[in-house]
């Protein structure tokens, strides 16, 4: 899977890169007054295409709540399509991440995810699936508007793109603030890569556009490259700057953080991810060598608490049976390496 596959363009501070295109069908109203039976029409003629394609079909309703938010952690669905109610499915390729949504907020949303930063790629996968599907269905489309949309911010291209970034330093320096203020003049936002706002305590900050509406494509995906290339730059003065203070203390906690990691009985996601911090920007300064970023990124997806259950022969019956499964995860995981 792409979103913990941590080998791409500047792979110490880049996890992934996200397009979602959002589209919807001429025929049919916006999924908020899709009765069921056309929600069917809109399944019956998207799906087949896709699964001809190889694409892997999950009917929404007809899977567990736990499995669901999994789909969720993965990125590969957005929590109100999992919550939502009526006729809906996920059609799912690998290699490349192609996850399509059908019957969600959209009649349709194609998002691809690559490794590294690589809109421009990410893009074009998922235009490809985009033309199939095109010469399926006729899709809403107004010459001023452009693609429309169940909401109205997301006119025009339909297109989103984000980059998930993982910026301690400057997250310790506490300028993420003022940042994400600045880039939001420019259209864009910098965000939790969890949704926990700004003040991020894991490091990881997804940076996405906001307008969609005229713009084109290609403005949109420079801008979020050109952009995330200047972050990573100031990033990297940020650990420049560290590598030249005292390291005593910074070496001390994020050994501890390692040694948390290899032997806890108990670990809660909110403490992995303030261990995960920590432990990956000592394999970017040399102080940590025996984990490696893509384990890393695997645990951060397999240790999210739906995730996690799902990969267990029993199902943990409280949160702290779970921290103690998640805590044997990380430390198998490690230990294969």
């Amino acid at each position: 899977m792409a979103w913990y596959n941590d080998r791409g363009k500047a792979s110490e501070s880049v996890l992934c890169t996200k397009v979602q295109l959002r589209r919807n069908l001429s025929a049919y109203p916006f999924p908020v007054a899709l009765e069921p039976t056309s929600a069917n029409e809109v399944l019956q003629q998207l799906s087949p295409p896709l699964e001809a394609l190889g694409f892997r079909k999950i009917n929404f309703p007809d899977i567990s709540a736990i499995m669901a938010t999994s789909y969720v952690e993965k990125h590969y669905a957005s929590p109100a399509f999992a919550s939502a109610g009526g006729p809906r499915a996920l059609l799912l390729q690998e290699k490349p991440d192609i996850a399509v949504t059908l019957c969600g907020e959209d009649h349709l949303r194609i998002c691809c995810i690559l490794p590294g930063l690589d809109p421009r790629e990410a893009f074009s996968h998922a235009s490809e699936i985009e033309r199939v599907l095109d010469g399926e269905a006729e899709l809403a489309f107004d010459p001023e508007l452009g693609y429309l949309t169940q909401s109205p911010a997301d006119l025009g291209t339909g297109l989103s793109v984000s980059v998930m970034l993982f910026l301690p330093a400057l997250s310790e320096s506490l300028c993420i603030g003022s940042l994400a203020s600045h880039l939001g003049k420019l259209g864009l936002s910098l965000r939790g890569g969890f949704g926990e706002g700004v003040s991020a305590s894991c490091g990881l900050f997804e940076l996405s556009n906001r307008a969609t509406l005229g713009k084109e494509e290609g403005e949109i995906l420079s801008l979020v490259e050109e952009v995330a290339l200047q972050i990573l730059e100031r990033e990297e003065n940020a650990r420049r700057t560290i590598r030249k203070e005292p390291l005593d203390r910074l070496t001390d906690r994020i050994r501890r953080s390692e040694a948390i990691l290899r032997s806890a009985l108990l670990i809660s996601s909110e403490e992995f991810l303030r261990l995960f911090a920590d432990v990956r920007l000592g394999i970017a300064l040399g102080i940590i060598r025996g984990i490696t970023y893509e384990q890393l990124s695997t645990l951060l997806v397999e240790g999210m608490p739906a995730t996690l259950t799902l990969s267990s022969d029993t199902t943990p019956r409280s949160e702290h049976a779970r921290d103690r499964l998640r805590a044997q995860r990380i430390q198998a995981l490690l230990h294969e390496a």
